[in-house]
């Protein structure tokens, strides 16, 4: 999802995520039974601009509390095991408030993947990774997506969104603009009708 800073990208997602509420309009989420967002929540891994973390709190500490919250039994070795899974091994038990802004999305990013959602929301997830956290992150949303997880992500960078979109949807204050597969348009393609919408909003 692509569009410019108060376009509506991060409202949507917090709406999907159950969030917010919508000022119209309603928000399912097609389980075998369709339900409201927070019903579904449970389904769904949000990773928000924002990190959230618990800044006094370690990264181990942050993931328990996390785990604890949906109902994970996870192993101390299994939280560790995913800590380093997005490059932060021996810096477990360290205050999050001592990370980098880069280093806090890693963990950011361990903390939404942890109970394996059937559904991603993510709302600028590359923001503060170096090329190391970008490289991992776009392999695990490639293998996700072959695993038949569904991502709905806000991006700015749009080679990097195109790159691994399968649908490009353009919204341009608060309204779906532009919504294509990714294979009916080449990259130059999508550029050019991008900066279209852009310039006549």
């Amino acid at each position: 999802m692509f569009g410019r800073n108060g376009a509506g990208k991060t409202t949507f997602l917090r709406i999907v995520a159950g969030l917010s509420r919508p000022s119209s309009g309603s928000v399912r989420i097609l389980t075998p039974e369709p339900q409201p967002p927070p019903a579904a929540r449970g389904l769904m891994g949000y990773l928000s601009h924002n990190t959230a973390l618990y800044l006094d709190l370690t990264a181990l500490e942050n993931l328990h509390f996390y785990a604890e919250l949906h109902g994970l039994r996870a192993r101390q070795a299994d939280l560790e095991m995913e800590i380093g899974r997005v490059g932060l091994a021996g810096r477990e038990r360290e205050p999050v408030r001592n990370y980098s802004r880069g280093m806090q999305q890693r963990l950011a990013i361990a903390r939404a993947f942890l109970h394996d959602p059937e559904i991603l929301l993510l709302d600028e997830p590359f923001t503060g990774l170096d090329q190391a956290g970008t490289e991992f992150l776009k392999t695990y949303l490639v293998g996700a997506r072959e695993r038949g997880k569904t991502c709905v992500m806000a991006i700015h960078d749009v080679p990097l969104g195109y790159e691994l979109a399968d649908r490009l949807v353009v919204v341009e204050r608060g309204v779906v603009a532009l919504d294509a597969a990714r294979s009916s348009l080449t990259p130059d393609e999508f550029q050019s009708r991008y900066r279209g919408l852009a310039k006549g909003s």
